[in-house]
Order: structure tokens, then sequence, then C-alpha cells
């Protein structure tokens, strides 16, 4: 398993590397499963004053022959920011494991496909936005003069089913998802609302 730690507004010390590579050991328990290739961790540092609580941010995101996994956490310092992302990341893989052990037949549980059929589209996202002074930072506008930080990102993905790109926004922890449905092959969106209930959204793509 390669680990890499990178870091953002500050260097990352030897001795700092080597105690992620000792924290991340708690995870070679689900190599045999998952077969892990790569972890990358990165590790983030606020300089802003006010922001002491999360100062220090740590990201891992975890490559296997499966979906990525990926979990963050904020703390004073990146010891502690370290502590809460491994929880989570190895949270997140008993996660997967559990989910291979489900066996099928009379005591299959209701899929995720199963228990969100029928749910209605959230009117809140289809209302037009009320007209407003607007401002331009890069390709985008945006309403009044605060500042705006565009992150853009491209990922790979094949066609997949409902319960699968739902499975895969929970190893990310997202509350939202983007994927090729794969029968319709519409672009779609899953996205989690309040409580445990679950909203789909899909593209007709017109010309």
């Amino acid at each position: 398993m390669e680990i890499v730690v990178n870091g953002r507004n500050s260097e990352i010390s030897e001795s700092f590397r080597e105690h992620v590579a000792e924290k991340l050991s708690r995870i070679e328990k689900f190599d045999s499963r998952q077969k892990i290739l790569r972890v990358e961790v990165e590790v983030t540092h606020e300089k802003n004053p006010r922001q002491h609580d999360s100062a220090a941010k740590v990201e891992m995101t975890l490559r296997s022959r499966g979906p990525a996994v990926r979990a963050e956490a904020t703390s004073t310092d990146q010891h502690s920011a370290l502590d809460a992302a491994v929880d989570k990341l190895e949270s997140r893989l008993r996660r997967v494991v559990d989910r291979k052990r489900i066996h099928h037949g009379e005591k299959r549980p209701v899929s995720v496909a199963e228990a969100t059929a029928g749910l209605p589209l959230d009117e809140d996202l289809l209302r037009d936005e009320p007209e407003d002074d607007t401002n331009q930072a890069g390709p985008i506008h945006v309403e009044g003069d605060s500042p705006l930080v565009v992150r853009e990102k491209t990922h790979q993905g094949s066609p997949m089913t409902l319960e699968q790109a739902m499975y895969e926004m929970e190893l990310v922890g997202h509350d939202f998802y983007l994927f090729m449905e794969k029968d319709s092959m519409r672009p779609s969106v899953v996205y989690l609302r309040k409580g445990y209930d679950y909203g789909v959204i899909h593209l007709d793509v017109t010309e």
C-alpha cells in the first residue's frame, strides 16, 4: 500500500509522514478484500487566527480496485485531525466489507433503489431564482460583492445503478453524487435530504 502525503500552506516533516504511515496501518486489515493500492493524504493549515478550531484539515482518498473511499476532518492541530480522518476512513471501509457480506435471499434488505422509488422531486430545486444584481467571478455570476473561490474537478466514471451511486456517495462522505444512470444513460444526481430521505434528479439532454 503506497502512502502519499502532501501539504498545503505548510511543509510536512518526515516524522509526521511516519506518524501517518503508523496510523494508516490500522486499515491494512481491509487490504485482502479491498486490494488497497494507494492512500493520498493532504494536510492543509489555515492561517486565519479566527479559525483556530479548524486550523488543520486532513483529507484522505483511498484508491483501490473498487470505488474510491474518502474521509476528511478538521481540528486545532494536524495530529488530532489525522486521528479523526483515520477513524472515518476505517468506518467507511468497514461498511464496504459489511456490505459484501450481506446474503441475498429471504433476508435480503430492501435496496436503496426500492426505498427511494417514487420519491417526489424537491420542488425547491425547480423554482426560478429571483432576479437580482450579480457580478461575475471568472465564468460564474455571483450575487453581491462576496469573493468566490471556484474549484473545478473532473472525475472518470462508468454508468451505474442508483443503488451503486448512493453507495459510492456514502463512501466519499458527500451529500450528493453525480453519475450516469445505467438503464437510461441519463446524467443524474442523487442527494441527501433531511433525515434519511434521498432525492434523485435526472437530466434529459436535448439538442
